[in-house]
Formats: structure tokens, C-alpha cells, sequence
């Protein structure tokens, strides 16, 4: 039983004040009023925790315009232009769609290394692609190095 439906019983049937509720349950008088009251106005279901989420976000982003947004981006991506936000709001200004700032199309695209492959992943990009462990041969911690050394004398 949650401490809400307790304290509302305490009060309705053992006949507590709602001060006395309050102290005994260690929450404010306020609380113990508000919680009798939606007792007598919905009953023992309307005890229960309420969502705090807001009823609508007016200043949302439509559905379509964020999918237009992750389309645009792939579209550029794979024809090997430059697919970021200021871009693909360019392109959305030349559709007649009305523009999010860059911000929000950063946060609603995906990361562009999402979409690397193989061919044109970071590896293939850089001609000097890292080792793959501390003592791989051209390593600079490597016990040859990647640089050739003066012989060391040995006694």
C-alpha cells in the first residue's frame, strides 16, 4: 500500500486532522490535503503518482520535417557531399519547408561515422591508420620503432 492511500485512510477513517497526518507521516499539511481531496473527487485510484510530463510540447519538431532532416542526410552522404546541419537546412529552405535551427537538425541527425563502411571507413581515409597494439612492428613504443635508431654499443 503506498504511503499516499495511508495517509488518506488515517485521515477519512481514523479520523486524524490533517495537521496531525502530516506530523505523524512527515510530509506537509498541503500534501495531505491535496491527497483528500483527489480521494473524494476520483477515490483510491486517484492516489496514484501522476505524470509530470507536459500535456504537449508546442515547440516540438514535426515527425516529417525530422524525417525529412535523417533523409537528407543519408541523400548527401551517399552522393558524397557535405551532409552537415547547415547544409541540409540550405536544402530545406530550397524545399519550402520551414527550417529548425542548425542545433536541432545536429541533434536529430545521426553521427556521420553511423554510416562508414568498410571502404570508406576511418581506416581507409587516413594513410597512416594507427597500429593495432602497442608493440606492433612500426610502432613508435615498438622495441624496433617506427624510426630507425643509432646502434647502441653492447659491452
Amino acid at each position: 500500500m503506498s504511503k499516499a492511500r495511508v495517509i488518506v485512510l488515517a485521515v477519512v477513517h481514523q479520523g486524524l486532522t490533517k495537521a496531525e497526518a502530516a506530523r505523524r507521516y512527515g510530509v506537509s499539511w498541503q500534501w495531505v490535503h491535496t491527497l483528500v481531496t483527489r480521494y473524494h473527487t476520483g477515490g483510491l485510484d486517484a492516489l496514484e503518482p501522476r505524470s509530470r510530463r507536459p500535456a504537449s510540447s508546442p515547440k516540438a519538431t514535426p515527425a516529417a520535417v525530422a524525417d525529412r532532416i535523417v533523409e537528407l542526410r543519408k541523400q548527401l552522404d551517399a552522393d558524397g557531399l557535405d551532409a552537415g546541419p547547415v547544409t541540409i537546412a540550405h536544402y530545406l529552405a530550397l524545399e519550402g519547408i520551414q527550417v529548425p535551427s542548425t542545433a536541432t537538425i545536429r541533434r536529430i541527425t545521426p553521427p556521420v561515422w553511423w554510416s562508414w563502411t568498410r571502404r570508406n571507413g576511418p581506416a581507409a581515409r587516413c594513410t597512416d591508420s594507427p597500429p593495432t597494439s602497442p608493440m606492433a612492428a612500426g610502432s613508435p613504443t615498438s622495441p624496433t620503432g617506427r624510426w630507425q635508431t643509432a646502434p647502441t654499443p653492447r659491452s
